[in-house]
């Protein structure tokens, strides 16, 4: 049986292992069934936003936190390599790992490259910011958009100066240890063999426990899941 849950669970686990997604063709052995049923079940976990597939056929782009396609964000432990579609998601991709990692990005998605290492579970530079452009309820209409201006920065005036530049709305900056802290809270369910994504209530509460009140954090009425 193809499920929403025990498929998320097989991609993520072996992108961890492998360093990339399976095949139509090893699902269809992973998950002891047959092809149409796996293709079936990846149409239905995109349609629950639990992962993001190539327009033209059924092999996974991105199933957050992992992006399957090139990325500003190279994410490395000693055990393996891994893109994240964005600065939340590498940290959700660092928490996934539970190991020493090193983040690979640049300021802005522009030419200065810099290096995030978490040690121990600790942030050693704490004194980055994470710019995050896009209303939450928005992020699915477009999530690759979405993904790729959440992007790291030195300081909060920087993001003014780039938001102007590249005529894309200043939304909410954060600390980067925050962020941190959040992803581990966020992406802590993505192992699990019975995931489920989180409810609306759900994703509000966690927001509030980390004082994620700007408005670009609002969820409003919305009883869907996030």
């Amino acid at each position: 049986m193809v499920t929403n849950s025990n498929l998320h669970y097989t991609l993520i686990r072996h992108i961890i292992d492998k360093g990339f997604a399976p095949s139509v063709e090893d699902l269809v052995t992973l998950l002891d069934t047959d092809k149409e049923k796996v293709i079936q079940g990846l149409h239905d976990l995109q349609d629950y936003h639990g992962v993001v597939l190539h327009p033209n056929e059924p092999k996974v782009w991105v199933i957050h936190p992992f992006s399957l396609a090139p990325t500003n964000f190279y994410v490395k432990t000693d055990k393996g390599e891994w893109w994240g579609n964005c600065a939340w998601c590498s940290l959700g991709v660092a928490a996934l790992l539970n190991d020493n990692v090193k983040i690979t990005t640049t300021i802005g998605a522009e030419t200065k490259q810099i290096e995030i290492n978490i040690i121990d579970g600790e942030i050693q530079e704490k004194d980055y910011f994470i710019h995050f452009p896009i209303p939450m309820t928005n992020a699915w209409d477009n999530v690759i958009y979405t993904c790729s201006n959440m992007l790291v920065f030195e300081n909060p005036e920087q993001v003014d100066a780039w938001a102007k530049k590249h005529n894309i709305p200043k939304g909410d900056i954060q600390p980067i240890e925050k962020i941190w802290n959040f992803s581990k809270k966020w992406y802590g369910n993505h192992l699990n063999p019975e995931w489920t994504k989180w409810t609306m209530e759900d994703a509000k509460k966690i927001f509030a426990e980390f004082e994620l009140n700007d408005k670009i954090w609002s969820l409003g009425e919305s009883k869907d899941r996030f």
